[in-house]
């Protein structure tokens, strides 16, 4: 079956790139090739360039002043520069795997929960990372009310921005990483607010780009395209808000009455992910019945999608083997379509008899 843009509905991974994004982007492949750190007439075409997408990244995110902007490779690299300079930090339980694998393997402390809340420590840190959005199940985290148990509060906003309201100057939020290709900008590109332009050991040495905090030449095609997906976003986001709501009521609606099936992700969730499990299916084969029929979902995380273990999000909320083996992840984005969302809804179902040898 022909691939269709609007029968994809694995937008937490990514986004297709928004064709006024390639269009902005093209030019810096192109005649406007400068380096942003030359001085000459090419390079100052390229720095203003850079320096116009962080404008447009800070209004998205609601940072005060621009330069709390840092340019990195994307989330997983700004998790890792804050998580690595704060050898006392604790994580919350169902962060993505660049904070949680990190925090496991180096012995910094992992936050207990009791269901989707995240408790506060015994004692305070020096640094508590709280996503805004679960990648997985879409929950939505109140990071503030961990404020008063750290000296610094870092957030991963990546599936929170340009989908849901962020305004970080308003929370006590000192770090939250974001990267661009979630929003409908370019893979490779994204950054890290930093309040008050608060100092941060250098996670790359090597050169003074971005004031001498992040190393490396400045990919300005993939900053000039991130910051007009921020600019897009920003004027989208309740239109965006409000379509995600519609199409993930209109599968909910749909499959409300197959047997056997929890919806997970609590009261308080982002309308852009809608997570579901089987009990006894295997997640994977459904993936692969959906895309026999035309849709692109998945089984969990991208990033974490090739391991046998089990999801440590779900792990936390207690979820049995039979529920954790038949989990999915659907993720709706900006050009999908209610009918396409009905589609998928129909072949779900399809999808979910023909494993379980069932009419639904």
């Amino acid at each position: 079956m022909p691939f269709s843009i609007d029968r994809y509905f694995d937008n937490a991974a990514t986004t297709p790139v928004d064709p006024h994004v390639l269009e902005a982007m093209l030019p810096y492949f192109g005649t406007e090739f400068g380096n942003a750190h030359s001085v000459h007439s090419w390079g100052l075409a390229a720095r203003k360039a850079v320096e116009r997408a962080r404008e447009q990244v800070a209004a998205l995110i609601g940072a005060e002043d621009p330069l709390e902007v840092v340019f990195t490779s994307g989330a997983t690299e700004s998790n890792n520069w804050v998580l690595r300079a704060f050898e006392d930090a604790a994580v919350g339980p169902f962060e993505h795997s660049s904070v949680f694998e990190l925090a496991r393997r180096t012995g910094r402390t992992i936050l207990q929960n009791s269901g989707l809340g995240v408790l506060a420590p015994e004692r305070n840190h020096s640094l508590i990372s709280q996503m805004r959005v679960n990648n997985e199940i879409g929950a939505v985290f109140e990071v503030s009310d961990l404020a008063s148990s750290c000296d610094a509060l870092h957030s991963d906003i990546t599936q929170a921005m340009g989908k849901i309201p962020v305004h970080l100057e308003e929370t006590p939020v000192d770090f939250a990483s974001f990267s661009a290709h979630k929003f409908y900008g370019p893979k490779g590109v994204g950054g890290l607010f930093v309040k008050g332009g608060r100092f941060l050991v250098p996670l790359l040495e090597g050169g003074e780009q971005e004031d001498g905090r992040r190393s490396g030449t400045s990919n300005v095609p993939g900053i000039v395209g991130m910051g007009e997906a921020a600019r897009i976003a920003r004027d989208r986001l309740e239109q965006d808000l409000a379509h995600a709501a519609n199409l993930r009521r209109a599968v909910v609606e749909s499959i409300r009455d197959v047997p056997d099936l929890r919806v997970n992700g609590g009261e308080h969730i982002s309308p852009f992910i809608l997570s579901l499990s089987f009990r006894g299916l295997e997640g994977e084969a459904l993936v692969l019945e959906l895309d026999r029929a035309g849709f692109a979902i998945s089984s969990g995380a991208a990033c974490s999608s090739r391991t046998t273990e089990p999801s440590w999000v779900l792990t936390a909320l207690g979820y049995e083997p039979e529920w954790l083996r038949g989990t999915i992840r659907i993720s709706f984005g900006r050009f999908n379509t209610v009918a396409s969302a009905q589609g998928l809804a129909k072949a779900l179902r399809a999808g979910v008899g023909t494993l379980l040898g069932l009419q639904v």
